[in-house]
């Protein structure tokens, strides 16, 4: 592609066509790093689209290259809900454990009456952070962090200032496309040398740098960082696709950025030779990486072998072994969870392991105290496990010698260090627990902040100093009292203004109104009960009511028959429910308005079923009121407008290119009054 002569675009038409010609400069300089142009040449061609939309201003469209970086910060990220979740990966450490993976993907598809052996793939597992993004007729409208996998924020602003990630596709289409935005060692290094001129704290990692650039709420503040992107799977309907490799080939026709040197092997001998090949390969890359990703490549196969509950059954990430460091000892900290579980954390003598120093590590309880012999002051070795979390994994008694004066035996503790309660062990555990029965501050912390995370209640502007201050008030003393929270009360903390004590409030009848079952269950923090059998129980039961009513021994006996939940499992539920400080906290819960019921998984009839409604502007209520309504009247809530929308629904100030794009494909507009009648069955 060559430069087309410089001429001043005088039609709408024309100008889209010099965009259009930009962008394909642009992907062919930073995706396919090979230019197309000369950069003089370039600088001519955005001098003169600079000026037609100086001259033009109403046919600026919002995938110029102009607009790559927004005027307008954030005060917030919109929470996005998705449709089909992020779902995480299995993890494993082994070649023992990768062949199990690859005789388990054998039997399913035995099972399924598949006979031809699975092809994989291998990519590389980038250490950076996860993301989706959506195009619409080949325009970039939206792009999303993981979050918790359902639900993840909205920081479309930031990434279009990413030049490896095409505002524009080759194709009109329409599509969802995940990947991982991450730096590379050479962007990195160069961003804490400017960091360090500057006199700033430079980063620890590149991916620290690529988490905390994307939560910047000014994408002018993202701009000069040197984030890049990389897609390797695609969601929902694609055209005539039956391989992983071949949605590879077609996300880069239509221009994406896929990583160029993707392996097909079949069978897990030649999977095994690949593994140390891209160890090898690991320093030489440009940008970290923590493993492999294997996936079955046949999608065919892939719908065979289908999902756990929170993994499918045909990929693994295999991580590569832990790096290692030596160090000392300084001292022990000991912890308190929500639960009571008094744990040791090991105070080390910063070492710098995998590109962040490490000063702390787990120690898991007392008894893997005593199983390493290990005494303040010796000197140990540090790995970090999956590449997270550093734990302790041996004693170098050999370098004792150097320190012997210095060793101090360590002893477990006997009182909880933050209430004086005596210490207890539960018959067949190695956790020292703290009873709790004063109530102990720490537990209650430690409860609350769960109780408010985003996996749980998902209550936005508690985090964990603020929750700290409400337990030293004396404000709080169960997850129940955040619900009966004022306004006056919360401005009676330090440093706490008008504004964060009005989005306190907001942010608890957010929760009480947005609240499931399923949510409140994982929040309660219900011993054996992570969000997966929460759902599970939620779609049994349906309501809180309904739950607590059930008696414990037929809880015990309906949750026991469920595939796979098991008899300790719903031990520990029907416990829950039998216990009188849980049918109290529960009954406080319910009198603050937070009785959730669990929101059934389809809906088969309404006033919407089979429309699509698209949402501008300033509404009566917030936008994910509207969104419930649209689902529950059989609708589907979409984010932009295309000429597959059924309606848009339009509040105060709406956004002009929404209004102009249902213009331009003549979708219906309504007010709100006219989405009303539509619902109640009267349009």
């Amino acid at each position: 592609m060559t430069a087309r002569p410089l001429t001043t675009p005088t039609t709408p038409a024309e100008y889209a066509q010099l965009v259009a010609e930009l962008l394909e400069h642009d992907r062919r300089y930073y995706v396919d790093n090979n230019p197309s142009v000369t950069d003089h040449q370039y600088d001519l061609l955005r001098k003169e689209l600079e000026r037609c939309e100086a001259a033009h201003p109403s046919w600026i469209l919002p995938h110029s290259p102009s607009q790559r970086v927004g005027h307008a910060p954030l005060s917030a990220f919109t929470k996005v809900v998705r449709a089909v979740p992020m779902l995480s990966l299995d993890n494993t450490y082994s070649e023992d454990e990768l062949r199990e993976f690859c005789e388990r993907v054998s039997r399913g598809l035995l099972a399924a009456g598949i006979s031809e052996p699975a092809t994989y793939v291998l990519e590389p597992k980038i250490d950076g952070i996860g993301i989706e993004v959506r195009y619409t007729d080949g325009v970039f409208t939206q792009g999303t962090t993981r979050g918790d996998g359902t639900i993840g924020e909205d920081v479309t602003q930031n990434l279009r200032t990413i030049k490896t990630l095409p505002l524009l596709l080759r194709q009109p289409v329409s599509l969802l496309v995940r990947g991982e935005v991450y730096m590379d060692r050479a962007g990195f290094d160069k961003l804490n040398a400017e960091r360090r001129a500057a006199e700033e704290e430079p980063f620890k990692n590149p991916r620290n740098a690529t988490g905390g650039t994307l939560k910047q709420l000014d994408p002018r503040n993202v701009a000069p960082r040197p984030l890049k992107i990389l897609l390797y799977e695609g969601v929902g309907e694609l055209p005539s696709i039956a391989s992983h490799h071949e949605l590879l080939d077609y996300l880069r026709r239509l221009g994406l950025p896929v990583y160029p040197d993707i392996q097909r092997v079949t069978g897990f001998a030649a999977l095994r030779e690949h593994l140390g090949a891209w160890q090898a390969r690991r320093p030489q890359l440009g940008f970290d990486i923590d493993g492999l990703v294997i996936k079955v490549d046949s999608l065919a196969q892939r719908e065979a072998l289908g999902f756990t509950a929170r993994a499918p059954r045909w990929a693994i990430a295999y991580k590569f072994p832990a790096q290692q460091a030596k160090t000392r000892l300084l001292d022990i900290e000991i912890n308190v969870g929500r639960t009571g579980a008094v744990t040791p954390v090991a105070l080390l003598e910063p070492v710098e392991l995998a590109g962040t120093t490490v000063s702390r590590a787990s120690l898991h309880n007392w008894d893997q105290i005593q199983r390493l012999g290990l005494c303040k002051g010796d000197f140990v070795l540090v790995e970090k496990a999956g590449e997270i979390i550093p734990q302790i994994v041996t004693v170098l008694t050999e370098c004792r010698a150097e320190s012997a004066a210095a060793l101090t035996p360590l002893a477990p503790p006997t009182t909880c260090p933050e209430c004086g309660d005596t210490l207890y062990r539960r018959p067949g555990e190695v956790a020292l627990r703290c009873p709790n029965s004063r109530p102990c501050p720490r537990q209650l912390r430690e409860a609350l902040t769960f109780f408010c995370n985003r996996d749980a209640m998902n209550i936005d502007n508690l985090g964990p100093k603020l929750i700290e201050q409400l337990v030293i008030k004396g404000l709080v003393k169960d997850v129940a009292d955040l619900f009966s929270l004022t306004r006056e009360q919360l401005l009676t903390l330090p440093r706490l203004g008008d504004k964060s004590a009005d989005n306190i409030v907001a942010a608890l009848a957010a929760a009480r109104r947005d609240a499931t079952l399923s949510r409140l269950l994982t929040a309660l923090g219900i011993p054996l009960i992570g969000w997966v059998w929460a759902q599970k129980i939620a779609e049994q039961y349906r309501s809180l009511d309904r739950l607590m009513a059930t008696p414990p021994e037929e809880l015990h006996k309906t949750l026991a028959a469920l595939h796979g939940f098991g008899e300790e499992r719903a031990s520990a539920v029907s416990s829950y429910f039998a216990d009188p400080r849980s049918q109290a906290l529960l009954a406080k819960l319910r009198a603050c308005g937070l009785s959730p019921i669990e929101p059934e998984s389809g809906v088969s009839s309404g006033p919407l079923l089979g429309k699509s409604v698209c949402v501008t502007g300033t509404l009566s209520a917030p936008r994910g009121e509207f969104k419930k309504r649209i689902e529950a009247a059989g609708g589907k809530f979409v984010s932009a407008v295309t000429g597959k929308t059924s309606y848009l629904l339009v509040g105060a100030e709406p956004g002009e290119d929404k209004r102009k794009a249902a213009a331009k494909h003549g979708v219906p507009i309504l007010d709100e009054a006219a989405f009303e009648k539509l619902l109640a069955g009267e349009a």
